[in-house]
């Protein structure tokens, strides 16, 4: 069977690197197909999630992943500064997000979701093959609270409007914007954006070890099985390599990556389509445009669709194949199947989470349905308003961060207090 799940998942491979470039109208909707397929294939493979930031710690005492966060948060950043250096920042679509109300209860209403669902937006998508009726529940619920929030983030001057704002940052998208507070450092800013930035990195990463080193002095901590297998993995044996064999094969295509190899990738490969597209790495939005398309199908029209969010008519009417963020996401889900069938993982994993109780669906559809309006307040979820800001020096980025935290810490409480 595995053998048959590798041999499948070679050819989706060719699929996506052969028919696809024909298949999709321009060379942009192939690239961003390209690029979402490498996010799910590094997200799955270095089993990387951002809820597992919050989850981890809460549950299992355990860090290694809010360091590892951090840590791809500078390099990504870094690498950023490459196409921004020497050029007008606000000619990139730069998510300089506004800092205001909306992101804070944007911020905990995700954290609060995410930690419920036990994943985030572009977790879903990853989680689809793996644990069906848990991500699938969060889904439809993401996307009903993305469509419900739509008219809000569009007209509500808390959501719209910074308490707070800086040259780039007023425009771009009105927050603030690390290096325009560095200008005399010599280096357009970018030093000291980066100095500030890469404090704020040490400053987690100091408070999740002092953390770590509290749960397992009070015997709360545990550890993660999969963090364990990580940072065990044997290199590959250079002295009696072979290259047709079960041990290449293995350290090729099955053996996972470490969080720090998934944060390398994850950092590369946004970096790229930010070069190319001139766009950071978004996620949640098209959740809600294909819930209007659901809506269409039972015979709402698009303009009917436009007045309520305040998208555009033809928001609604564009195809799945044609919308870029739509083929990104399904990118996602597309690099995860991969992994999963390359490794020979797909039907281990597929069948170990089939069954939810009632009680269950529940949570997942308030996990979901908190997520999906929250994203609509903060303008992101905890890739478009996390992890792209932060690498875009926004300092809203950092504020969504802390309540984020703070969300997911009340939801782990509020679920044991459930179940």
């Amino acid at each position: 069977m595995k053998k048959f799940e590798k041999i499948i998942g070679f050819i989706i491979i060719i699929i996506i690197l052969a028919a696809a470039k024909f298949w999709l109208k321009t060379d942009l909707l192939f690239f961003r197909l390209l690029m979402g397929t490498g996010l799910g294939y590094s997200l799955a493979r270095a089993y990387t999630g951002f809820a597992g930031s919050v989850n981890r710690a809460y549950r299992t005492g355990s860090t290694k992943l809010m360091r590892t966060l951090m840590f791809m948060f500078f390099i990504t950043a870094l690498l950023m500064t490459a196409f921004l250096f020497g050029k007008d920042p606000a000619s990139y679509n730069l998510w300089i997000k506004p800092i205001n109300l909306g992101l804070i209860l944007g911020g905990f209403l995700f954290g609060f979701g995410m930690s419920i669902s036990v994943c985030c937006a572009s977790g879903v998508l990853t989680d689809l093959p793996q644990a069906l009726p848990r991500a699938f529940t969060t889904l439809i619920f993401f996307m009903i609270g993305v469509f419900v929030g739509f008219p809000i983030q569009y007209t509500a001057s808390w959501v719209q409007d910074s308490w707070f704002s800086s040259y780039i940052g007023y425009r771009t998208m009105g927050g603030i914007f690390l290096p325009d507070l560095f200008q005399g450092d010599g280096f357009e800013g970018y030093l000291g954006g980066l100095l500030a930035l890469a404090g704020l990195c040490l400053i987690f990463t100091i408070l999740s070890y002092m953390y770590e080193s509290y749960k397992k002095k009070t015997g709360q901590y545990s550890g993660l099985e999969i963090e364990n297998i990580q940072e065990n993995l044997e290199p590959i044996d250079l002295k009696n390599f072979k290259l047709f064999s079960a041990d290449t094969y293995y350290h090729l295509f099955e053996k996972p990556w470490t969080l720090k190899q998934g944060g390398i990738a994850l950092a590369i490969i946004v970096t790229i389509l930010m070069g190319v597209t001139g766009y950071g790495w978004g996620v949640s939005q098209p959740y809600g445009i294909w819930f209007g398309k659901i809506l269409m199908f039972f015979g709402i029209s698009a303009q009917s669709l436009a007045e309520f969010t305040k998208l555009s008519a033809q928001t609604f009417r564009t195809p799945f194949f044609e919308h870029q963020i739509s083929v990104q996401n399904f990118g996602i889900l597309m690099g995860a199947i991969i992994y999963l069938l390359t490794a020979g993982k797909f039907i281990e994993f597929f069948n170990s989470e089939l069954n939810i109780s009632k009680k269950q669906t529940l949570m997942y559809a308030l996990g979901g349905l908190s997520m999906g309006f929250g994203t609509r307040l903060a303008q992101g979820c905890n890739v478009g308003a996390l992890y792209t800001p932060i690498s875009n020096f926004s300092l809203s980025g950092w504020v969504f961060l802390i309540f984020m935290i703070v969300g997911g810490f009340v939801s782990n409480k509020f679920s044991e207090k459930i179940y």
